[in-house]
């Protein structure tokens, strides 16, 4: 009879610690598709595109559509960055037939990627190339910002030349920008897409972290030059306050 009872007892035991798992399993899983969605990179990069985030036990899935190979990758490492995320399926497809690698489209769709993500340079500059010849118009705020724009478009693999012909603004008012607060996961994503649209990092073995927009880098850099260039083109992503560089140099 005592064993009967002892049997019981523990079935109901059973029971009630897996209904209490449960919700807490939800809970978690609606957590990470939430704040995917209200993500930086979700809410700014991939607004337009149409996406399906599921997260079960903290295995996510992304289905759906993008416009952009470049946003195919982003939605991937943002979400791979958010808490409680264990792995990734990214079953994202690309709309329409992407441009050929090397090809003059590619080109011009990389460079104007890159410029998305770097807060020193404008967004709005009009790319075009020809024959790997990258021409840039548009307006500049100072003499820095041009020939800041034309020293990234020409780190962009495949670009040849960049001819610059953009006009420097005058303002005669400084003009306030409001900033918006990013979160890590999308900083996390948003560098390692820096580091590897940038020719002279794209090889480099990086590790990426963000604590409050403090920005972590660790792993191999061949040498000095390569490691400061890493440090500098992540410092100038939006949303990044400091960078810690830890890369060993061999």
């Amino acid at each position: 009879m005592k064993a009967m009872y002892r049997l019981v007892v523990m079935m109901v035991a059973a029971v009630a610690l897996l209904t209490l798992s449960m919700p807490v399993y939800a809970s978690k899983d609606s957590r990470i598709e939430s704040s995917a969605k209200k993500s930086h990179v979700f809410m700014t990069y991939l607004q337009a595109d149409d996406i399906t985030i599921q997260s079960k036990d903290g295995a996510v899935t992304l289905t759906g559509t993008v416009s952009e190979e470049s946003h195919k990758s982003l939605a991937q490492e943002t979400v791979a960055g958010l808490p409680g995320v264990k792995s990734v399926d990214n079953r994202l497809e690309v709309k329409g037939t992407p441009p050929a690698k090397n090809s003059d489209a590619w080109i011009s769709t990389k460079v104007k990627t890159m410029f998305l993500f770097h807060r020193s340079v404008s967004a709005m500059t009009e790319v075009n190339t020809t024959d790997g010849i990258v021409t840039l118009q548009g307006k500049a705020t100072s003499q820095a910002q041009k020939d800041l724009t034309t020293e990234y478009a020409k780190d962009v693999e495949g670009v040849k030349d960049v001819k610059n012909e953009m006009t420097i603004a005058k303002t005669s008012k400084k003009t306030q920008t409001v900033s918006r607060k990013v979160d890590d996961a999308s900083i996390t994503a948003l560098v390692k897409m820096t580091l590897l649209y940038h020719r002279s990092t794209s090889a480099l073995n990086t590790k990426v972290t963000t604590s409050n927009g403090v920005v972590t880098l660790s792993g191999k850099a061949s040498n000095a030059a390569e490691k400061d260039l890493a440090t500098k083109f992540a410092k100038d992503v939006n949303g990044v306050k400091s960078v810690k560089n830890q890369m060993t140099i061999g």
